[in-house]
């Protein structure tokens, strides 16, 4: 029971204000303005400014486990292409199967994933060791899935939009805070307390905004759309992906900050921006739109029995 309640207390205050999101549209005090804003801002500064936070602060000479970053890299990248693999022989929908794909491996690592850790442990240097081992390769494998299972069907096309993509990845921003966060914590760059406490206050708002979000443009009728490719890939997020490379975590003796941190990499629920990609780039957005709700609110169940089960077992 002890155990149990250290799962719910984990998993359940995060879909709690999710809930207050949610409730917040249906009674008229929040709408799809607010959130279509708070997700640009939530891009574009709260969450690469989060991330630099946490990056630097980590004294990231002592902290720094390079065996633990490839491992979520390569954890990461057998997601990808076995997914991508088994939708090729098993999706015969092309026009489904990059939204598919991307839905089906790409956690809510920065959002979620952190405010899972936070949960748990506090400020955790291994949250921001595992976006560093994941979080880039997700952009950069979306970009490539979504390219080439494109409903364009046209050779020079796709060869224009994957220039054109690959330079994105160059400019996304939470990249950018990821590698200017780690040339801080590299050379142990510390700010005036006038910037830290800046950044500390813009940085508290990316979490709780991020899932008030989620609750605003959170469309049950979305998640009947499409039921059995939007199963497979809740299936696939939720339960394939950390009964597979969990089990190959514990194996190589990772446990607590970091076994969470792989945990949440595994099964977090597939983040929103799949859907703005998926829709800028001509794939199946209203698909993707469903395997985000689906994945949101069966996560609730999935990551406390995740969580109780690595409890029980003594490695949290």
């Amino acid at each position: 029971m002890q155990n149990f309640l250290f799962s719910v207390n984990v998993t359940i205050p995060i879909f709690l204000v999710m809930a207050l999101g949610y409730l917040l549209k249906r009674i008229g005090m929040l709408d799809d303005n607010f959130a279509a804003a708070a997700n640009k801002f939530n891009f574009h500064v709260t969450l690469p400014v989060m991330l630099f936070r946490d990056i630097s602060g980590v004294d990231i000479r002592s902290v720094f486990d390079l065996r633990y970053v490839i491992f979520c890299a390569l954890s990461s990248t057998a997601c990808f292409w076995l997914i991508w693999g088994g939708a090729k022989l098993f999706v015969r929908k092309k026009e489904i199967r990059g939204a598919f794909v991307q839905a089906s491996f790409r956690s809510s690592a920065a959002v979620m994933g952190l405010a899972f850790i936070e949960n748990i442990y506090g400020v955790s240097a291994m949250g921001p060791l595992m976006i560093i081992g994941a979080v880039p390769l997700y952009n950069i494998f979306s970009v490539i899935v979504l390219t080439f299972e494109s409903t364009d069907a046209a050779r020079s096309g796709r060869a224009e939009k994957l220039k054109e993509a690959v330079a994105g990845i160059f400019k996304n921003p939470i990249i950018l805070a990821i590698f200017a966060g780690l040339i801080a914590a590299f050379f142990g760059l510390r700010f005036p307390a006038v910037v830290s406490k800046t950044i500390g206050s813009v940085a508290q708002m990316a979490t709780p905004l991020a899932l008030i979000t989620i609750g605003v443009g959170f469309r049950g009728r979305d998640a009947l759309a499409k039921l059995k490719p939007t199963a497979a890939a809740a299936l696939i997020k939720l339960v394939v992906q950390p009964l597979l490379f969990v089990p190959a975590a514990v194996w190589m003796g990772f446990t607590g900050e970091k076994l969470v941190a792989i945990l949440i990499m595994l099964a977090a629920p597939t983040t929103p921006s799949c859907y703005i990609m998926a829709k800028n780039m001509k794939n199946d957005a209203k698909l993707t739109a469903s395997v985000v709700v689906a994945t949101t609110l069966l996560a609730a169940f999935t990551l406390t029995g995740w969580i109780f089960l690595l409890k029980t077992c003594g490695y949290l």
